[in-house]
């Protein structure tokens, strides 16, 4: 399939090659550090700033879309502009490509973790890591709430949420479904309280670009029933294809058939990013299927957030423990076992997101206005904050007082918090370059002890 020509204009950019694409999405995977404020911004800067393969409206506008849906929205977006681009091998491509690289870099994290943690150097890095993971949870729910809790209604909707997952133990999708309704039902009575609005252009002008304010969209991004219904059934048929292939060689209970069907809810879960979807496979992997303990999740989040690619890769490191805790293939290839269970966590946490881009795409080529979120959808966000923040309290709580509230209290632990909250909010310094300077703090006091 060639290449669409997007527009005719000689001032506009030359039409992009497959290889082309290809080199660029996988340069993205390999430097996309920062979480999605990060991604997205590069992604902005690259392609609708300095290459003008794509307009700044059009990737607002393919940005407030994948901003309504669960799971990361950075990938979503690269997979959406892939597939503007290159059909449907362009969308599976840069999506597959955002993602690859910090596969493979978390599976060797995981394992030098699982085979090297009780090193000094590396138990002293973990240490330092820990509570910098506390304060970069705490700034997400501080920036997120900051964002979203515009009047009284919505923090009363957050403090609930964090309430019901703190005391009752509330399952996270039962907050999600509860926010959902309550959103609905109050935005029919009091529609100003659930109002939020999407990105918007900052009316800037970059010149022409590939894909251009008014140029349209090629024939396959059209929206057709035909092709609405061809893809959903194909993602359906792989799905329980790959799902079913676990469950006949291991076992519906098995480790893996479990996993699938876990990371399958929640991929369908994430709404508000991976920082939403972390309290629900920490009550899964941590409570009911005992995959991880407590203080492993934190640090598979520690190690996540080291790593190039979306946040909710941690999940790889959930599989990659769970299948290696449960010696899937024997004591002797616990390597292995490791890399099937973070390949089965990636594979069905992703799945649902191209589906997303596909199958919704050509509807929101349809209409070129602008996305808004709607009254449900901040409710959700609004619970999410709630949510985000009952994960800052479990964390603190294990890294504060690792052998329970009877111990010593970790002051030093507290102070490296405190320090990292203090630089993400104040000096605005990036997630690496806190988790690098607290890493190389609790790495020099472990061996200087």
């Amino acid at each position: 399939m060639d290449v669409p020509e997007f527009t005719e204009d000689t001032q506009a950019p030359q039409r992009v090659t497959l290889k082309q694409a290809f080199l660029y999405w996988l340069k993205l995977g390999f430097i996309s550090f920062g979480g999605p404020a990060g991604q997205i911004s590069m992604m902005h800067q690259e392609l609708v700033e300095r290459r003008r393969w794509i307009s700044e409206r059009r990737f607002l506008h393919a940005l407030n879309y994948c901003m309504l849906l669960p799971g990361p929205e950075a990938q979503q977006l690269a997979t959406y502009i892939g597939w503007l681009m290159h059909g449907v091998r362009g969308g599976i491509m840069a999506g597959v490509l955002f993602v690859l690289p910090s596969l493979f870099i978390l599976i060797a994290l995981s394992w030098i973790y699982m085979s090297f943690g009780n090193v000094p150097a590396v138990a002293g890095a973990l240490y330092g890591i820990k509570p910098a993971v506390t304060a970069i949870v705490v700034f997400a729910a501080w920036r997120i709430g900051s964002r979203v809790l515009r009047n009284g209604m919505l923090w009363s909707m957050a403090a609930a949420a964090f309430l019901a997952i703190f005391v009752f133990h509330v399952p996270f999708p039962a907050i999600v479904l509860a926010a959902a309704i309550l959103g609905y039902i109050g935005g029919q009575i009091v529609p100003d309280k659930f109002s939020a609005g999407g990105h918007s252009s900052s009316g800037r002008d970059y010149g022409p670009a590939l894909i251009d304010d008014h140029t349209p969209p090629p024939s396959y991004a059209q929206f057709s029933k035909a092709r609405l219904v061809k893809y959903s059934l194909i993602g359906l048929a792989l799905w329980a294809s790959l799902i079913g292939i676990l469950a006949a060689q291991y076992g519906w209970g098995g480790v893996l058939t479990q996993m699938g069907w876990f990371f399958s809810k929640a991929a369908l879960l994430t709404f508000g990013g991976a920082y939403a979807v972390l309290p629900y496979v920490y009550q899964g992997g941590v409570e009911h299927y005992h995959w991880l303990s407590g203080t492993q999740m934190i640090d598979g989040l520690a190690l996540g957030e080291t790593t190039p690619g979306p946040l909710i890769m941690v999940v790889a490191f959930v599989g990659f423990v769970g299948a290696w805790s449960a010696e899937l293939f024997g004591a002797e290839n616990l390597l292995l076992a490791g890399t099937a269970g973070a390949m089965v966590a990636t594979i069905f946490t992703f799945l649902p997101s191209f589906l997303f881009i596909l199958i919704g795409g050509p509807m929101v080529e349809a209409t070129h206005g602008d996305l808004k979120f709607t009254a449900p959808l901040t409710a959700i966000t609004a619970a999410v904050v709630g949510v985000i923040l009952n994960l800052a309290v479990f964390f603190a709580y294990h890294v504060l007082w690792p052998q329970g509230l009877a111990a010593t209290f970790e002051w030093v632990s507290a102070l490296i918090g405190i320090a990292a909250f203090v630089a993400l909010l104040r000096f605005k310094m990036s997630i690496v370059q806190v988790i690098a300077i607290c890493a190389l703090a609790g790495m020099s006091m472990e061996l200087l002890v």
